[in-house]
């Protein structure tokens, strides 16, 4: 008989069991989630209401009351409300607050008003708040800053309470990702200056207080389950919209302190189910409808004084005001209101569709001007054909006069190159119009600068000449101190025949002189033959105006681009590379056609020199130095 009883009241105590560890779950917390709360009363800076709280406090046991109220499912809180008493902001940061806010996973309420909490909402915070979250009030506080676009990653959100804060500037284009949302508060900060787009599902709409100054918004009659719209103390303007009043389920609309004239329309008495309408305090003008006046609409509360009605006769005209105030007032609304923004993905592919064409025509403005500076310079050159070295001092032009010209195209042989104007863009830029290097005899370089005149020096030790083929070219004089000239020379300077590259002035070739093959230039000389380049270097085109307004932006970046590959070639093409050349910007030279041509680079030419006698063991090193 006892073992029975036993058997039978282990069986009802494992049952009880059952059906009480539900309740047990509920009424107990978890540890991460009670350190999470103890934390938040910290950052709250202890309000009167969370006071009572400390490590022992079973939460999910605390009595509801206003002003605090928590709930657990399952060992998780799914409702904050904290509700304080707070009219001046904490100091401190609240970012911490906003983050331990994330902690609680399971949220669906959370709401924490008059606490003084400050600061911005972040958007990452946002993003990391519970998904289940279906009510936000933040409402009474001192949060400022731009309301965040993340907001409609909430996709919950039955309820969004930001109203009495800071904040300002434009709601997030587009709330119609919030598709759940029915009450929506954003009263008493500095919104504006328009409406955002609302989801349809809404019941409740407030708006009052902000800075909204564009006309009332035809989205408005999309929102059939509106009941209450709450647009008083903004800046509308223009009429009262008909469609306000034809919304099926709108019993209470506030458009009091507002911009808005014209007068009340009279579809305003069709809707029988507005219990409220306050339009005092606008800019309207004609005569009150008369159905406000019937016992039919005796049940309705409807305001509308200190407007410009015309009541003439009845105990309210000495609550409107005069109709030239109205009519001016009216006038400079209109004049002050803002230009649409583009709302919508149409408007936005609009614009993109602008911004590209505009970007298109500016690039073939750009290459018809770089047409026709190419045909000026073509043209130009064609004129100094007969003369390719311009001469701009007087004295230069004094001696030119008196000579026939070494470059003129009646002297170039049948072997001469084709004019780099009419070979094709793609063959200039792979042989870059280059003769092959080869060694010139004396006698061709002194028949190119007209035997070393003086009239052909343009700087020290370089040269002005053409060449027989009709190339023009620059011959740098480079003279030796040395006895005898190295038997490893010639070959050394098979380095200056790899120096040819699209963005360098490039050597065509070379001459070496000893006593034996000119007596006019003793000891040891190295000639050495350059292309020439006319246009002048980018220092002067940056200077002088008139070339100036050549160099528009894609000029100047190709420039860049021309330097560093002319550079990158000086430091890799060849072995070994060729450092530390302190270029400058009158190094940086510009041909005709705006192609970079990098000159005024060293080249280290070593050498072994020895004695001619045979007991000499011992060669001593010979170290040039070539500035291109």
């Amino acid at each position: 008989m006892q073992i029975s009883l036993q058997i039978h009241l282990s069986s009802f105590t494992f049952l009880l069991l059952i059906f009480l560890l539900p309740v047990l779950s509920e009424s107990q917390v978890a540890s991460s989630e009670s350190q999470t709360l103890l934390e938040i009363q910290k950052q709250l800076q202890y309000p009167q209401v969370l006071q009572s709280w400390t490590d022992t406090t079973n939460f999910c046991h605390i009595r509801p009351s206003p002003s605090l109220r928590i709930i657990c499912l399952h060992g998780h809180v799914t409702e904050l409300t904290v509700t304080g008493n707070r009219t001046s902001k904490l100091s401190g940061s609240f970012h911490k607050l906003f983050t331990l806010l994330t902690q609680l996973s399971s949220l669906k309420t959370l709401s924490l008003t008059s606490l003084g909490i400050s600061g911005s909402l972040s958007p990452k915070i946002i993003t990391k708040l519970s998904p289940s979250l279906e009510s936000l009030n933040l409402s009474s506080n001192f949060i400022s800053g731009k309301i965040p676009e993340e907001i409609v990653s909430l996709k919950n959100l039955k309820s969004l309470v930001l109203r009495d804060n800071m904040f300002w500037g434009f709601v997030s284009d587009d709330l119609r990702g919030l598709s759940n949302l029915q009450e929506l508060d954003l009263g008493g900060n500095k919104l504006g200056p328009e409406v955002p787009s609302l989801p349809s599902k809404l019941t409740t709409v407030s708006l009052k207080n902000n800075s909204f100054r564009s006309k009332i918004p035809e989205q408005i009659k999309k929102l059939n389950n509106l009941q209450s719209l709450d647009l008083s103390s903004n800046e509308f303007t223009g009429s009262i919209p008909e469609f306000l009043f034809s919304i099926p389920s709108l019993q209470i609309l506030s458009l009091d302190q507002n911009l808005l004239s014209g007068s009340l329309p009279n579809s305003s008495c069709t809707s029988s189910k507005i219990i409220t309408l306050d339009v005092s305090h606008n800019l309207l003008t004609g005569k009150l409808p008369s159905c406000y006046s019937s016992k039919s609409f005796s049940n309705q509360t409807v305001l509308f004084s200190f407007n410009c009605l015309s009541l003439i006769g009845t105990p309210n005209a000495k609550y409107q005001r005069p109709l030239s105030f109205c009519q001016n007032q009216a006038s400079k609304a209109i004049a002050v209101e803002p230009i649409p923004k583009a709302k919508d993905k149409d408007s936005a592919r609009i614009k993109l569709g602008l911004v590209i064409l505009i970007i298109i025509g500016v690039i073939i403005l750009a290459a018809i001007l770089v047409l026709l500076v190419l045909i000026a310079l073509k043209r130009r050159r064609s004129r100094s054909e007969d003369d390719p070295f311009e001469v701009n001092n007087s004295n230069n032009e004094r001696h030119a006069s008196d000579k026939v010209s070494v470059c003129s195209t009646t002297t170039a042989s049948s072997k001469s190159l084709p004019d780099s104007r009419r070979v094709p863009q793609t063959m200039r830029s792979a042989v870059i119009g280059l003769p092959p290097y080869r060694v010139f005899s004396l006698e061709e370089l002194e028949e190119a600068t007209n035997d070393f005149d003086a009239a052909s020096l343009f700087c020290e030790q370089l040269y002005r000449g053409c060449l027989r083929e009709g190339i023009p070219v620059t011959v740098r004089v480079i003279k030796l101190k040395q006895k005898s000239l190295p038997q490893s020379l010639a070959q050394q300077m098979e380095v200056l025949s790899k120096l040819r590259h699209m963005h360098l002035v490039s050597v065509l070739g070379h001459s070496i002189a000893s006593n034996q093959d000119h007596n006019q230039h003793a000891g040891h000389t190295i000639f050495i033959v350059q292309e020439y380049i006319s246009s002048g270097s980018l220092r002067d085109f940056l200077t002088n105006c008139r070339k100036k307004e050549v160099l528009k932006w894609p000029q100047r970046m190709a420039i860049a681009i021309g330097v560093a590959r002319g550079i990158q070639f000086l430091h890799m093409g060849v072995a070994p590379g060729i450092f530390g050349n302190n270029l400058k910007i009158e190094n940086i030279m510009l041909d005709e056609t705006l192609t970079v041509k990098i000159s005024g680079y060293t080249i280290p030419l070593p050498s072994k020199v020895g004695e001619e006698r045979p007991q000499a063991k011992k060669p001593r090193r010979l170290l040039l130095f070539l500035k291109i």
